[in-house]
């Protein structure tokens, strides 16, 4: 019993690591690299606590270090539409008993995929603070 219920609580706890990962790759958008990176005054902590872990860090040409964020997504979308249209015949009287159907219907289903990208470079100074950033995005 023990042993399952430690199994439960790491399960649990690998699911928590797991769900805070996919948060962060959800706030990189223009709007929230905008909203959280300043220059002068966002820190590589704030980065990190924001968007997670950068796909590349690297120095550039002056020696700042430089982070690279790129993320893409495939999104999905899809729906249906359609009618039926049904008549039930039946005709009865003394001895003799009928019944018939008739009916036509008509559906349509559509499935739309797009693909979207995002890429974020970040640039800092000696002092682990934002001195430059650059965001790009595209659909298709």
């Amino acid at each position: 019993m023990r042993m399952i219920r430690t199994l439960a609580i790491l399960f649990a706890a690998l699911l928590g690591v797991s769900a805070s990962a996919q948060d962060s790759a959800n706030t990189l958008t223009h709007g929230m690299a905008q909203m959280t990176l300043h220059i002068g005054t966002t820190t590589q902590t704030e980065v990190l606590e924001t968007f997670g872990a950068p796909n590349i860090t690297t120095l550039d040409g002056q020696g700042q270090e430089v982070w690279v964020y790129d993320r893409q997504a495939t999104v999905t979308s899809s729906g249906s539409s359609g009618f039926s249209i049904g008549m039930l015949l039946g005709a009865g009287g003394g001895s003799s008993a009928g019944a018939g159907g008739l009916g036509f219907g008509k559906s349509k289903s559509k499935s739309t995929q797009t693909q979207r990208s995002m890429t974020l470079i970040i640039k800092f100074g000696a002092d682990k603070r934002v001195s430059d950033f650059k965001s790009r995005s595209s659909s298709f």
